[in-house]
């Protein structure tokens, strides 16, 4: 892109919004995470996000595969319910029918139908995809919304509430991240972190222009991957909308489809690096937001996953009312994380929060947080050597802040 912009206009970006569903599908859990799932020949049960685990409730008695039509009574029991094959022209071999389970929310449309958006797009927003019991947890942690009289805690946010490693684990965009990555193995590059802004006061630093963790164009870090990137992707950020998502209220822009273009956002948009200098908003203003920008609103409870190529910025927040959101860092297991997971992990770990998870959100998390090595004795957990540290100059210590 040419590095030269016309638009000057401030707040003008478009509006790319996102409604709140009028319906969701629902998943069947059993009591250690996985799901009641039919791939076409058998009932069994699941921990992966696909198609196969989406039904719908009809009336109060039985459910209906939401691909395949399969129809299967809700038969209640002490512990919940387990469910049987009703009338079906498919020979179907039920592997769970003494299994109690649970209805539980699930998303607004098939998961085929986000990664096709997604792979097209190179971004997907699964519109209140979190229970509501799941985004009041999140606003607890976060302090804002329906807590904004609630001080914030400077406790490692997995470790306050089951909310947030629940959505860590949350199965739909897990799902989705594996398939646009095309591996198995993905982890978190940072600790699930709540990012809340506040109103703007006319002077503080704003977020500039950049892509994300590994790609890094327009931060300054050292480490960036090198543009143009190839064909191998990278990473996938998963922005967890907390609070509703608007463009007066701070919404993140983005410039959709620029993770295409395999390069870092022009410097005349107003990157990142630059607008980490103290004066730089003085002197130059707010980075761009012209015609050119999007801005996604999205009800809270939402999930945005974008290619980490494209550009983006956090917005500025125009209200009296806090922005929270949770990013997610996304990438495969062969890409080095961007920041220590490990003392989040057990910090979770050693929490009452841990005993509230079930099985599957306590493996999912695990493999997550938990960056291993091979060796000749197995596998092995990675954890920063303070000592070692220590030992450092600090020039090699510094990094910039973006």
């Amino acid at each position: 892109m040419n590095e030269t912009v016309a638009e000057t206009e401030t707040f003008n970006e478009r509006a790319v919004v996102v409604d709140r569903p009028k319906h969701h599908h629902v998943l069947l859990e059993c009591a250690d995470g996985r799901f009641a799932s039919f791939n076409g020949a058998k009932l069994e049960l699941s921990n992966v996000g696909d198609d196969n685990i989406i039904w719908d409730l009809h009336g109060d008695n039985h459910f209906v595969h939401v691909k395949a039509g399969l129809q299967v009574e809700r038969v209640p029991s002490d512990s919940g319910f387990s469910i049987g094959v009703l009338s079906s022209t498919l020979n179907v071999e039920n592997k769970i029918s003494s299994v109690a389970l649970k209805t539980v929310h699930g998303p607004a449309e098939l998961p085929s139908a986000y990664l096709r958006r997604l792979r097209s797009d190179g971004w997907v927003c699964l519109a209140c995809i979190l229970s509501p019991d799941t985004l009041d947890g999140l606003e607890w942690v976060a302090c804002t919304d329906r807590y904004a009289n609630r001080e914030r805690t400077r406790e490692t946010a997995i470790a306050q509430h089951i909310s947030v490693a629940r959505t860590v684990a949350e199965p739909i965009s897990l799902w989705l991240i594996r398939q646009y990555l095309r591996s198995p193995d993905v982890r978190l590059s940072h600790a699930p972190g709540i990012a809340v802004l506040h109103r703007d006061d006319g002077s503080r630093n704003v977020q500039g222009w950049h892509s994300d963790f590994p790609y890094h164009w327009g931060t300054g870090h050292k480490g960036q991957v090198p543009s143009p990137s190839g064909n191998t992707i990278l990473g996938v950020q998963r922005n967890v909308c907390i609070s509703d998502f608007s463009k007066e209220r701070g919404a993140t822009a983005f410039k959709l489809g620029s993770h295409e273009l395999d390069e870092p956002p022009p410097n005349a948009w107003g990157s990142a690096k630059l607008h980490a200098r103290p004066d730089y908003r003085s002197q130059n203003g707010l980075p761009y937001s012209g015609t050119e920008a999007d801005v996604i609103e999205a009800p809270g409870g939402s999930i945005i996953l974008f290619d980490s190529r494209t550009w983006h910025r956090a917005g500025v927040n125009r209200t009296n009312h806090k922005r929270a959101a949770m990013l997610l860092a996304m990438t495969p297991i062969y890409v080095f994380p961007k920041n220590d997971t490990s003392r989040a992990y057990l910090a979770f770990r050693d929490s009452e929060v841990f005993e509230q998870a079930n099985e599957r959100e306590k493996r999912e998390v695990e493999n997550l947080m938990v960056h291993q090595f091979i060796g000749p004795g197995g596998e092995f957990a990675i954890a920063p050597d303070r000592d070692l540290t220590g030992t450092l100059q600090p020039e090699r210590l510094a990094t910039s802040r973006y």
